[in-house]
């Protein structure tokens, strides 16, 4: 692969980038020509960048500003203004690959209908306008602060926060509020506990200038979610429940005060649906549709037809109430199945949140002879063991209760704030 190649639509480019404005203009460049730029983190060691692209096949590497530029150079008919611009499709994102190899997702090819279509579901659920400042704290080759920047730009507005020294500073990012008045903002849970305790030292910055500010990623403690309410703007915030492959729900932080640990109803011109053991399906408009690259027999299991249309489920378990809000249960592949009763990973993890020692938690199986797999916790806090088992026997049934528990200083997690659980 050289810096010279030629692309055509469909063709695909591996970015191997520091974030910047830059970048988000180049993929959005990159999807009005029909071309898919592939976000990668630059960290990754050799190893892994060959087993995450083996199975891609991208037509162009580009790991250098100054490839970045010449590839942006000769990319055909590109205006000056990235809101003229019409995406042809989404970045060919990885998942995560913490339970095997990562697989692309890929919305090939739109026409000029869905392509717009696209472009005006996210505007419109998340309001994007000439006048948005998207602050961008999570790392930009992630499906969700990518999103939220390209929609920012294609609305006319701009982004800030990615041109700079990168990485997560909770000083740098309240200077930032500070000179820059944003008013969105796409974070994690750990990003505002950080924030928040960084806060609780300098003081709280003023925050009136946020319109939206949308949280995902990971389960976030109740205690973050009353805080968040609290300091920001009435009616800004939000949570919602998505993956790699698509999104789901959408819920604004009143809705989860009536229905505490709700990710809310069905986005707009999605329908959800649950099997018997609560694996969740969705039914998603076409311009929202995917396949994983080079991966039929991934892709045939990820989809169903239903009544409704062609539905996809990434093996997440919930529960749906009376008025359509999803309450989650966990991912299929975390269940533990201990002396015959399945035990959600989840459910232990939202009680001992409660708990005033425990400060993070992420609760696992591991195999067991007796019982066939034992419940473990890892906890990050003040509390004591002989505490916590005290605490889980007023509030769990024995099968739920962690076995055993193992006490850390931090979880191990991606930087979108997943439980590495496969480390644990």
């Amino acid at each position: 692969m050289t810096d010279d190649v030629d692309l055509s639509p469909g063709d695909r480019v591996a970015l191997l980038l520091p974030g910047s404005t830059a970048y988000v203009e180049l993929v959005l460049a990159l999807l009005a020509a029909g071309i898919f730029p592939i976000p990668l983190d630059p960290r990754l060691t050799a190893h892994e960048r060959e087993r995450i692209l083996g199975g891609l096949e991208p037509h162009l590497v580009v790991e250098t500003e100054e490839q970045a530029t010449a590839l942006a150079a000769r990319i055909p008919s590109v205006p000056a203004d990235p809101g003229d611009l019409l995406p042809r499709g989404r970045p060919m994102h990885v998942t995560s690959g913490t339970t095997g190899t990562p697989k692309g997702v890929d919305s090939g090819l739109l026409g000029e209908a869905q392509a717009a279509a696209l472009v005006a579901e996210e505007r419109e659920l998340w309001g994007f306008c000439a006048d948005d400042v998207n602050l961008v704290i999570s790392p930009i080759y992630h499906s969700a602060p990518l999103r939220f920047a390209m929609g920012t730009l294609l609305a006319g507005g701009r982004v800030v926060g990615l041109d700079g020294p990168g990485g997560f500073d909770p000083a740098t990012i309240t200077a930032t509020i500070q000179r820059e008045r944003p008013t969105t903002m796409f974070c994690v849970p750990t990003h505002l506990q950080r924030l928040f305790g960084h806060w609780d030292a300098v003081g709280v910055p003023d925050l009136t200038c946020f319109r939206l500010v949308a949280h995902a990623g990971a389960p976030c403690p109740d205690a973050v979610k009353r805080r968040l309410i609290e300091l920001f703007p009435d009616g800004s915030t939000w949570e919602f429940y998505g993956s790699t492959e698509g999104q789901f729900t959408a819920c604004r932080s009143e809705e989860w005060l009536e229905r505490p640990g709700t990710v809310g109803r069905a986005r707009p011109g999605r329908t959800l649906a649950l099997d018997d053991d609560g694996t969740i399906w969705c039914t998603v408009p076409e311009h929202a549709r995917f396949t994983y690259y080079g991966a039929p027999e991934k892709t045939a299991e990820a989809w169903r037809d239903t009544p409704d249309g062609p539905a996809f489920s990434v093996g997440d378990l919930g529960r749906l109430d009376a008025d359509g809000y999803l309450h989650l249960d966990g991912r299929r592949t975390d269940l533990i199945i201990s002396g015959g009763v399945n035990v959600y990973p989840l459910e232990v993890e939202n009680t001992l949140r409660e708990h005033p020692g425990v400060e993070d938690v992420a609760v696992f199986g591991v195999p067991d002879e007796q019982w066939g797999q034992r419940v473990c916790a890892a906890v990050v806090g003040s509390a004591a063991e002989a505490e916590l088992t005290a605490y889980v026997r007023e509030r769990l049934a024995p099968p739920k209760r962690p076995k055993t528990w193992r006490f850390l200083d931090e979880l191990p997690r991606t930087l979108t704030g997943k439980v590495r659980r496969d480390r644990l």
